[in-house]
């Protein structure tokens, strides 16, 4: 009998140091063993799929956390992590698998905390946007590692100067008094992009994604939008200018959150720099066109920084458990910033969601829209506001609200339709004025208020 129970023993006690020793390099092959294990470990919260893939081939591999892996439930939010961006900036890539594992383990453990993050917030992991990158940094060796070797796809392009530049249309968009939301991409914007970027920008088209951060090294700061200065003046290294979104406080708020969370980036002092409370914005750093964290907040629904996490950018495997315990509870901190401001369903007189329904909050110039169920969700920081949803072909509808410090509050929205009034019939000849024109007097358009990393 003991020989018959020896091999399964064996293969579990393999299984079990496998998963123990985590603390290390993880080449393409082994990262991608690495994610199907947290998968076969937690497989009714946990869903692996491919976003695209990269140059040389390589599947973008996300890892989902949720109770309904694969479904989008109304009013359960959407978060991101992407990592190693730049292929030789790896940090970021390990702490998303140990991320990973940690949320796995503590969740087959009953922690409580875990257990409500995942039930309420439906979690993607992206270890690695580039992995043709990081397989060129890798080969090098920890001990001889380049600055910039690795950095940029195998195309030779750095993927975070490789967006649409939505920044350009913003600020001539402010100057004419035009949106600076959901800016729409140029017509040959898939030609100009490579195939790490189209996929990314395909992946965050289908989810509404509300919050989300990309990991970065190279220096140790929390970085929001925007990235890109307006004044082309300043757009150097020597010359810099602040440049807020309309959302500057909180976006101040979430990249505190992340560096007081931290085991030493709140300290300001840092491989030669001083950012105080550790957080920065992007452009009064240096400014930065066609980045990714200023894309998604231009062009959908999600708010993203950037998160400069070591000053070593390929550190030795020696220092990975160390960096893991500085940004443990920093991770799981700054998911849980989603569930604030408020959310709620905008829907029609018979109940049914409406997609793409306009939010628009008084005093902040820059609106959300609600996703194909109906829900949407404004993160906001503590206060009372006045929100408007708006709709094609439906009366808009405002309402005042108090947001606390604890949850999200619910607001919900039912719009009534537009009742277009048929035009009176003319009664003389000599009267200028067509049945179109009249329409639009007579029903008129809803407006909306609307190192390198």
């Amino acid at each position: 009998m003991a020989r018959l129970l020896w091999p399964p023993l064996r293969v579990l006690l393999l299984l079990e140091v496998a998963a123990a020793v985590s603390f290390l390099h993880h080449r393409y092959e082994e990262m991608v063993q690495a994610l199907f294990r947290v998968q076969n470990e937690c497989p009714y919260v946990t869903r692996i799929y491919s976003v695209g893939r990269s140059v040389e081939g390589r599947h973008l591999y996300v890892l989902e956390f949720s109770d309904h892996p694969g479904i989008h439930e109304p009013l359960e939010p959407e978060f991101k992590y992407v990592g190693n961006m730049h292929g030789n900036e790896v940090l970021g890539r390990e702490l998303l698998l140990q991320l990973s594992e940690f949320l796995c383990e503590e969740y087959r453990r009953g922690s409580e905390r875990v257990a409500r993050l995942i039930h309420d917030t439906r979690i993607h992991i992206m270890p690695s946007m580039n992995p043709d990158g990081y397989e060129v940094a890798a080969k090098q060796g920890p001990d001889s590692i380049g600055y910039l070797t690795g950095r940029n796809n195998a195309n030779g392009v750095d993927l975070n100067r490789n967006f649409p530049d939505l920044n350009t249309f913003m600020y001539y968009n402010g100057e004419i008094s035009g949106p600076n939301h959901h800016i729409p991409l140029p017509d040959n914007w898939k030609s100009q992009v490579e195939p790490e970027t189209l996929a990314v920008i395909q992946w965050i088209s289908n989810y509404n994604f509300v919050l989300s951060a990309n990991l970065h090294g190279g220096a140790v700061v929390a970085n929001y939008p925007y990235d890109k200065s307006q004044d082309t003046r300043f757009r150097s290294h020597r010359r810099t200018v602040n440049t807020p979104t309309p959302d500057d406080k909180l976006f101040q708020k979430l990249a505190k959150t992340y560096s007081y969370a931290h085991g030493w980036m709140h300290r300001g002092w840092n491989c030669g720099d001083y950012f105080a409370d550790g957080i920065t914005n992007g452009a009064s750093w240096y400014s930065l066109s066609k980045g990714m964290q200023d894309f998604n907040y231009l062009y959908t629904n999600c708010f993203e920084i950037t998160l400069e996490l070591s000053c070593n950018k390929f550190p030795p495997k020696e220092d990975l458990e160390r960096q893991w315990m500085a940004n443990r509870e920093a991770l799981v901190a700054f998911i849980e910033e989603i569930h604030q401001g408020i959310k709620g369903m905008v829907s029609d007189e018979n109940n049914n969601g409406i997609a793409g329904a306009v939010i628009s909050v008084q005093g902040i110039s820059h609106d959300v829209t609600s996703g194909d169920m109906g829900d949407y969700f404004r993160l906001l920081l503590p206060g009372t506001y006045t929100v408007t949803a708006s709709a094609e072909g439906y009366q808009s509808q405002t309402v005042t609200t108090t947001v606390g410090p604890a949850a999200p509050s619910l607001v919900h929205f039912q719009l009534k339709q537009d009742v277009v009034r048929k035009p009176p019939e003319r009664k003389t000849s000599g009267s200028r004025m067509n049945n179109k024109a009249l329409q639009k007097r007579v029903v008129p358009r809803a407006t909306h208020q609307g190192t390198q990393r």
